[in-house]
């Protein structure tokens, strides 16, 4: 064996003290980057590394045990904190805490077995899996993007997460994810290490690469279109008290839908004529397009027409666009139907949208079909989705595939969720090259421009009336990702999966042998864990 690089002490594998020093450590710090309010972006970059390095050593049982409880814990906090512990709501996450895991695992079993075929190579275990468990949730479960997506963290970070308009919000979570690894590796290895610093420096690279490019976009392409006053009203405290009492009197659908239709009209007028008379303030303070939350009027099927005409009197008096969210009580079973209805300065109603993604457990209704309306508009193309919608990327690209220029969210939150799905509109925008205009009830509204600008906000809990305005630019942009779709996503399954075959092939002579992450001669440690004591140089 030839040694290329500088003799270094050798290193005793790290005791059982150590490992759980790292994975306590790693734990804690990913309690503040989780897509909760008190996320602090660097410690996405932090606190996988720590997690790697007690996955990647010690035995198996333990890592697979260790791993398993600190994604789990993790996954109560958060849904602590959204005020979401329930048990129903407690058996359809846990499998979600545990696909956190999934990448750690398969970093833990395959990095190792790839070394000999290069760290570089090695090193892209942990984000090719990362991403690729991200798509999975995302596309293939009820819960999107709504939880333990690693890049939704860099939601304020302008030039990175650029990455997504060609990538979706999966190549940021690569990127900190490959940062990670790298970093573990440069740990284990040494910085004497020759391999470890050419991945290192490949990884800072194209780190480095991604942040020029995307500082470059912000700096020589910003929106540069005419913009559109919009504002978003939304039903005041003292209003929303007033009809509290009818809910409780009918504290059913049921018994909504036997109230007498002119009585109800009357108890729901408390919000909705608050709602109509905020859109005229609006209107005749120079807003061209007024957005209504999720769910912010109310009315039985039998009186919905009425409220439409109501609308559309002052969609023409006032030559405004009103995208009005409500909630109407049907009779057909489940009884109720979530949706927004978008009227024209003429009083035509554009369409009627009804919510694609309810929210599993708490939101017990049919979805809509899933197809986002376009209208074209003299502000651009204009649609629609409501709130969990957003936490979708695949829906959301039919916005961006049919050149939407503006994308109106309803929503209707509470305070434990306010500020994750804020952000998550945020790379929705950058997607897909379009603006989003979001108005929440009970939560953080918010606008941003095509590259994640942000234009305003406007919190429920902090606001005696909130109303937020916003001038919005009326044209948007072609990205890469509304064009192609998830393609990277895909390609890192398709990653995924070759490494997986190449770690069954059989091993290059001469190179590191399975199990010993540090290169050399396989060795023992006291514990009789393979490979985690350097006898020597590395082999060049």
């Amino acid at each position: 064996m030839t040694t290329t690089e500088p003799a270094a002490r050798a290193r005793v594998a790290p005791s059982a003290f150590r490992r759980g020093a790292w994975l306590l450590a790693g734990t804690a710090l990913s309690l503040f980057a989780m897509q909760a309010v008190w996320d602090i972006a660097l410690v996405a970059w932090v606190y996988p590394v720590l997690l790697l390095r007690f996955t990647r050593t010690g035995g198996t049982p333990a890592a697979v045990a260790g791993i398993w409880a600190s994604t789990a814990l993790a996954m109560l906090c958060w849904l602590h904190h959204a005020d979401l512990l329930s048990a129903p709501i407690l058996v359809i996450t846990l499998p979600l805490a545990a696909a956190q895991a999934v990448p750690f695992l398969v970093d833990r079993f395959a990095a190792p077995r790839l070394e000999s075929r290069g760290l570089l190579l090695s090193a892209l275990v942990f984000p090719a899996t990362k991403a690729a468990v991200e798509f999975a949730v995302a596309s293939a479960t009820p819960f999107g993007t709504i939880y333990g997506v690693l890049g939704a963290t860099q939601h304020g970070n302008l030039p990175l997460i650029q990455t997504a308009s060609v990538t979706g919000v999966y190549g940021v979570s690569f990127l900190v994810a490959w940062a990670a690894s790298t970093t573990a590796l440069l740990w284990d290895r040494g910085l004497l290490s020759r391999p470890a610093r050419t991945a290192a420096a490949c990884c800072a690279g194209a780190l480095g690469l991604v942040m020029l490019a995307g500082g470059a976009r912000l700096a020589f392409a910003p929106p540069s279109a005419e913009t559109v006053r919009i504002a978003g009203v939304t039903t005041s405290v003292p209003a929303w008290e007033e009809l509290v009492p009818t809910f409780r009197e009918y504290d059913s659908l049921e018994k909504l839908l036997d109230a007498d239709p002119e009585l109800m009209r009357e108890e729901f007028a408390a919000v909705n004529g608050e709602l109509l008379a905020n859109t005229e303030r609006e209107a005749e303070a120079g807003a061209r397009i007024v957005v209504w939350p999720e769910s912010a009027a109310f009315t039985l099927e039998s009186g919905e027409d009425r409220l439409i005409a109501d609308i559309q009197d002052v969609a023409r008096r006032h030559g405004v666009y009103v995208d009005a969210g409500m909630s109407v009580y049907t009779e057909r079973a489940p009884h109720i139907r979530n949706m927004m209805v978008m009227v024209t300065p003429d009083g035509e109603v554009a369409w009627k949208y009804d919510k694609s993604r309810p929210i599993p457990v708490l939101e017990p209704y049919d979805a809509g079909p899933g197809v986002l309306p376009v209208e074209e508009s003299p502000f651009g193309r204009l649609s629609n989705v409501i709130c969990y919608d957003a936490d979708f990327p695949g829906l959301l690209r039919q916005g961006g595939a049919a050149g939407a220029d503006i994308m109106i969210v309803g929503a209707n939150t509470w305070e434990g969720i306010k500020e994750m799905h804020a952000r998550n509109s945020v790379f929705r925008a950058v997607e897909n090259g379009f603006s989003v205009f979001r108005q929440a009830s009970r939560g953080r509204a918010n606008a941003v421009d095509h590259q994640g600008r942000p234009l305003a906000t406007t919190d429920y809990f902090t606001t005696d009336q909130q109303t937020m305005v916003a001038f919005v630019p009326t044209r948007g942009v072609t990205t890469v990702y509304s064009v192609v779709g998830d393609l990277f996503a895909w390609l890192c399954v398709v990653t995924v999966v070759l490494l997986a075959a190449l770690c069954a092939l059989p091993r290059r002579r001469g190179g590191s042998t399975p199990g010993d992450p540090t290169g050399g001669p396989r060795a023992q440690d006291a514990g009789g864990f393979p490979g985690r004591r350097r006898l020597g140089g590395s082999a060049g």
